[in-house]
């Protein structure tokens, strides 16, 4: 199919427009690019994933609107410092070009360390990104200033920033997705909130500890404040899961004492498990369950 040429400023204005708006907040994702020395504070960056792009770019243009080539090279005999130590390595450079009918093109660059997992792959998408924000998409994620959250004793973040009111989309006629796209997930209801629930919730955060908390509030809220799930079923369906988990941690407690000290912290150790309050996941608590219910049904020596 052909595509229409854009003549008209007032046609380029909206396409331009329609380029820049935000994405949605489900899409934007923040990364860790430094901590600090004892490592309880990171400083965090917000990105979108590549699909986010081509998605919008299928929708103003469908995929045959637009095209992008990429050119590779590598530089090799570089050395640097990785973990404390000197190393030889390369890095692999990458130049995208984005041609989208009747706008023209722009091209972008990205670069990363050859001795890094997926460097082609980073290159790529960080070379795409910034030929797309020629155009203006994704462009105002470079204005979103750095931001220094909590850290857990991963070094992941206890909860994301909110995004400020510019940088979130504008209410309207929703955009129609294209099929090459993919299947969208349905968007969330919202409606009145039940405050006696979000105290409810927050209140599990002490039994079950960052990690596991965390988990049940993406998982079923997708979101990690428990005052931004967005209505009272959500709200119910979280307390629902942590009071499931509850009874897990309740349970392990329980069998703790019935197979004493020395055998619990053996678990514990064998496990990973620094403390009941840092259990990496709802999958640890089910395998530390399972291992002290073995233990406590096995006779006394």
């Amino acid at each position: 199919m052909a595509i229409k040429e854009v003549k008209t400023s007032t046609e380029l204005d909206a396409l331009f427009t329609q380029l820049a708006e935000p994405f949605d907040p489900n899409e934007i994702k923040w990364r860790v690019t430094h901590t600090t020395r004892d490592g309880s504070r990171g400083a965090v960056v917000a990105y979108a994933d590549p699909r986010a792009y081509t998605d919008r770019l299928n929708q103003l243009f469908t995929p045959t609107g637009w095209t992008r080539t990429y050119d590779v090279s590598t530089v090799s005999a570089v050395t640097r410092m990785k973990k404390d130590k000197l190393i030889q390595t390369g890095k692999v450079l990458v130049t995208c070009t984005l041609t989208i009918t009747g706008l023209g093109c722009h091209a972008g660059s990205g670069e990363d360390w050859a001795d890094e997992p997926n460097a082609m792959t980073t290159a790529e998408a960080q070379a795409f990104k910034r030929a797309a924000s020629c155009y203006g998409l994704g462009r105002y994620l470079y204005n979103l200033a750095e931001m220094w959250v909590p850290l857990n004793e991963h070094r992941q973040p206890f909860e994301f920033p909110s995004l400020p009111q510019w940088a979130l989309p504008k209410t309207g006629a929703p955009v129609k997705n294209h099929p090459a796209s993919g299947p969208r997930p349905a968007a969330i209801q919202c409606g009145p909130i039940d405050q006696r629930i979000t105290g409810k919730i927050e209140g599990f955060r002490r039994i079950l500890g960052d990690p596991i908390y965390g988990e049940i509030l993406w998982r079923v809220a997708r979101t990690q404040k428990a005052n931004a799930i967005p209505n009272a079923q959500l709200q119910t369906n979280v307390a629902e899961a942590m009071e499931r988990a509850s009874r897990g941690i309740r349970k392990a407690h329980s069998l703790a004492e019935s197979i004493g000290d020395t055998q619990f912290v053996s678990v514990l150790d064998r496990l990973h498990i620094g403390s009941m309050t840092t259990i990496q996941n709802l999958e640890a608590l089910k395998h530390l369950v399972s291992e002290l219910e073995g233990l406590a049904g096995q006779p006394a020596a």
